[in-house]
């Protein structure tokens, strides 16, 4: 039965209560719940949204029932699919089904049953939503298929580690895991923007000829849909009902300096006096893992930092650097709180086995970030023994959750299976420091390599994880970040040179240091970590001082030469931070990427939907990495109707073509829009005294 009420279309049958409503300007909410059962549930769509809307129109016509909302027209038929169209009635996207109803002389139908036809393969029995169970007798598998168009183009879906920037014909696990972000919100060439408003484990494919959503075990289907001709409009719209990053302090907008692992007070002040011989001022310096006696205590190991409270006064007053700590959600199971943990149920449970979820340094499990109680105490920890002494920013590690073996249908919350809610995971921590930090903190930015819809909200500053160092992994990430930033997590950062190995004495490494940071140079946050080579021996066998730390990275562990360029190109960043914090004052009220693929500033460029590895910062300034080892050229598409000018030569360009750009090594290819040349004079000047001596 289908009817119209409270501005929804609603439809019961069997065991499915339908849903199709209006959810935020230009933009609808479809929602399924198996046998009929209502649960209100927000999942990435917090914001609060108005209720009145001017342009709906809801009503009936013949066998199918339609819904309007400004520039978004839905129809659901009689076969039980719906079909979205623009305000043009151009068909965006259609539910897939191959089951047809018969009608009787009566007049009556039999839906689902088979009617063979020439031009409608029906024999498949597939339905546009389909329930089926896994027998526990609680959860189910459950499918939503979309009719594929071939010449649609895909992207945004978060971070996962591949070359594709388009993701068209690419399946995707919707799960967290170190390296691989799910935020399953897309916009499509056909101009739409889709969310998968489901925090299941799951996954999708977009495939030539289907496109299919799937959850492994929930009992409901969740998703929105929103429809504009301009990107920034589909961006508006989405993250006004999934919330919007804070301001980032223009004081984190230059380098940022970790390694893994600095493992006393005095080592981090002697890093940060030798940047200041420098004359090169940090943003932050990053305190890593294990300055903890145990995991899930929350404290410094008073054997190797003597005195932190002072170091982070002297960082913060004197050096006007501020300090970010690492914390990880994990527990080991001879802390001294562990009992606090164990009896008041903060941590994961698993299905089947030994509770143990991850070994490092000991038996430890994870913490359960869906419960309230548990936020709330380790908050209590944290605010203790760090906030309490200064400390403002956190890098939340770990927080996938990082499993020793990612059996998600093992591992349990207080709010579900991990199949059925694993990826609120990491927003649930970013959550708690986002709550505990935003009343007396300028903003909220928080370090993190997990992330679902809406963590931009929490003050996400989301980085790719443990990846290699190597010109192919650095390949891999230029188009990851931009997929990240068009699916709503506009701040996004690397590990210069990527964090797994790298030896400062090879040549091959330093060069892809150098061709590393000048591309972050033009990214949202510098940042300087990884895990170089050799190790260095524990301090001792005890504590924090039994993890063994990495060689040097900093900008002169590379040599004189690297260093020389490093820094020419943090004085680079230093010139760009006025318009760097325009592009975050822009991302806080709007929610645009500052990383943006040349499509999301030229549209109607039809060849800028074809480029991959080259973005926008902003709307003036065109980047083009390089990628691949001992190249000194590159091939540079710069887009139509405008003129460019060649950052380094001062040459002009006219747009709509390709060219050949020269790249020596201290020089990557970077274009300026002409109109906005007067707003870079600085920049202009600093390059041809330094760069083009």
């Amino acid at each position: 039965m289908v009817t119209i009420k409270d501005n929804c279309i609603v439809k019961t049958y069997d065991e499915e209560l339908l849903i199709i409503e209006p959810w935020g300007e230009n933009s609808l909410r479809v929602r399924s719940f198996l046998d009929q059962k209502y649960v209100d549930r927000k999942n990435a769509l917090t914001e609060n949204y108005s209720s009145n809307y001017p342009n709906l129109l809801i009503y009936k016509e013949n066998d199918k029932a339609v819904i309007v909302n400004g520039k978004i027209k839905a129809v659901l038929d009689h076969r039980d699919r719906i079909s979205f169209f623009n305000d043009k009635d151009e068909l965006i996207l259609k539910e897939f089904i191959r089951l047809r109803a018969v009608k009787h002389d009566d007049g009556s139908e039999d839906v689902g049953t088979i009617e063979i036809t020439k031009d409608f393969n029906s024999t498949l029995k597939l339905k546009s939503r389909e329930y089926r169970s896994n027998f526990d007798g609680s959860s189910f598998n459950v499918k939503v298929r979309f009719e594929a168009n071939k010449e649609e183009k895909i992207y945004g879906m978060g971070q996962y580690q591949h070359e594709y920037l388009d993701l068209k014909n690419t399946m995707l696990e919707l799960a967290q895991r170190n390296t691989q972000m799910s935020v399953p919100f897309y916009i499509s060439s056909k101009n739409y923007g889709f969310l998968w408003n489901n925090p299941g484990i799951g996954k999708v494919t977009f495939a030539k000829n289907l496109t299919e959503w799937e959850m492994f075990g929930t009992d409901y289907i969740d998703y929105w849909i929103t429809v504009s001709d301009d990107s920034k409009q589909i961006t508006e719209q989405y993250t006004q009902m999934t919330g919007r990053v804070p301001k980032m302090p223009k004081n984190l907008l230059g380098l940022w300096q970790s390694k893994l692992r600095y493992r006393t007070d005095e080592e981090v002040i002697n890093i940060v006096e030798e940047y200041k011989k420098r004359d090169i001022q940090l943003s932050t310096i990053a305190i890593d893992y294990f300055h903890w006696p145990k995991q899930g205590e929350y404290r410094f190991d008073r054997d190797y930092w003597k005195d932190p409270s002072g170091m982070v006064n002297k960082l913060k007053n004197e050096y006007k650097v501020e300090p970010i700590i690492s914390i990880w959600p994990t527990v080991q199971s001879d802390a001294y709180n562990y009992n606090t943990y164990l009896e008041n149920g903060y941590l994961v449970k698993v299905n089947r086995g030994i509770r143990l979820t991850m070994q490092i340094q000991g038996n430890t499990l994870y913490l359960d970030t869906t419960k309230k109680a548990a936020r709330d105490y380790v908050w209590s920890l944290i605010k203790k023994n760090y906030k309490d002494i200064g400390i403002d920013y956190y890098w939340v590690d770990v927080a996938e959750p990082g499993f020793a073996v990612y059996d998600f249908d093992n591992y349990r919350y207080s709010k579900g299976t991990a199949f059925y809610c694993g990826n609120l995971y990491p927003n649930k921590y970013l959550e708690m420091v986002y709550d505990g930090n935003k009343d007396s903190n300028e903003a909220v930015v928080t370090l993190v390599r997990g992330a679902w819809a809406g963590a931009q909200k929490y003050g996400a500053l989301a980085w790719s994880g443990d990846i290699d160092s190597s010109f192919k992994s650095f390949r891999n990430q230029v188009n990851t970040g931009l997929n990240m930033g068009i699916a709503g997590i506009t701040w996004w950062t690397t590990d210069i040179g990527g964090f797994h190995g790298g030896n400062p004495e090879d040549e091959e490494f330093r060069e892809l240091i150098i061709r590393w940071f000048q591309y972050s140079t033009f990214s949202p946050i510098l940042r300087m970590h990884g895990d170089r080579l050799p190790h260095s021996k524990p301090l001792s066998n005890t504590g924090g001082g039994c993890m063994p730390t990495g060689a040097g990275n900093e900008i002169w562990s590379y040599g004189t030469k690297v260093e020389d360029i490093l820094t020419k190109y943090v004085r680079i960043r230093e010139l760009l931070k006025d318009y760097l914090d325009n592009l975050m004052q822009e991302s806080h009220e709007f929610g645009y990427p500052i990383m943006r693929p040349l499509f999301y500033e030229f549209k109607n460029d039809k060849l800028s939907w074809e480029v991959d590895n080259i973005y926008m910062l902003g709307d003036s300034i065109l980047v083009s990495p390089i990628l691949y080892y001992k190249d000194r050229k590159r091939e540079v598409y710069l887009p139509a109707d405008e003129n460019w000018i060649d950052l380094y030569t001062n040459k002009v360009y006219k747009g709509g073509k390709k060219y050949i750009v020269d790249a020596g090594i201290e020089k990557i290819p970077v274009f300026i829009r002409e109109r906005s040349k007067d707003n870079f004079k600085e920049l202009f000047k600093y390059i041809e005294k330094n760069i083009n001596k």
